[in-house]
């Protein structure tokens, strides 16, 4: 059974005795996280328009976070939503095997589960043995995966660096302990620990030079 409360100037309706508060179209700021058809999305901008002779709109960019994909939406004032209750749980990497990635929560090895490249995206090709992430739940089902922007990783492979290279700026590929390619400058070398940028896929800095 759902049932409606009304309080003060929000809505809200109790089912399966969870509190779900509802937004108008006004509600819709930057940052705020709804369900429209069945799916969950986060507003990116937003804009209130109100014209002359016709009904106020409120003009927004969103992003629907299972696809991923962005739009540019108007909402108006007959339009409600139910907030989208994103759960966050922290979760240990394990391995990857034929494109499946495996994970076991923090406090119960046993409990394990897979997913694919498709839902971790660019970062899943940094992702090293016993790297803590954050899950995201939906209706108590994975949508998206968040890895630490900034990660540490040695380098396995390298072309050695040419003397003057380094005075000219340029860079050289660089196969990390993950297996992902990054360019990185000629002066880093085998061994080296450098930190890379998760989300661009690039090179950030050298935190650690190789033991001689």
């Amino acid at each position: 059974m759902r049932e409606k409360l009304v309080l003060a100037r929000f809505d809200f309706f109790v089912e399966s005795g969870k509190i779900s508060h509802m937004l108008s179209y006004t509600d819709l700021k930057k940052g705020v996280l709804f369900v429209m058809e069945g799916q969950p999305y986060q507003v990116l901008e937003y804009e209130f328009l109100r014209m002359q002779q016709r009904k106020p709109v409120a003009k927004t960019k969103i992003r629907n976070l299972i696809t991923g994909k962005i739009a540019e939406r108007s909402f108006h004032m007959n339009e409600s939503f139910d907030e989208a209750d994103i759960e966050k749980r922290s979760v240990k990497f394990l391995y990857s095997n034929k494109g499946e990635f495996w994970f076991c929560e923090i406090d119960n090895p046993s409990a394990r589960f897979s997913l694919g490249e498709d839902i971790i995206g660019t970062p899943a090709k940094f992702l090293k043995q016993n790297t803590e992430v954050t899950a995201d739940y939906f209706d108590e089902k994975i949508i998206n995966i968040e890895v630490p922007v900034k990660l540490d990783l040695e380098v396995k492979e390298t072309p050695p660096g040419i003397r003057g290279d380094t005075a000219s700026g340029g860079s050289k590929p660089a196969t990390l302990e993950t297996g992902a390619i990054v360019n990185v400058p000629f002066f880093v070398n085998v061994g080296d620990v450098v930190r890379v940028n998760t989300e661009t896929g690039s090179y950030v800095e050298r935190v650690e030079k190789a033991s001689s």
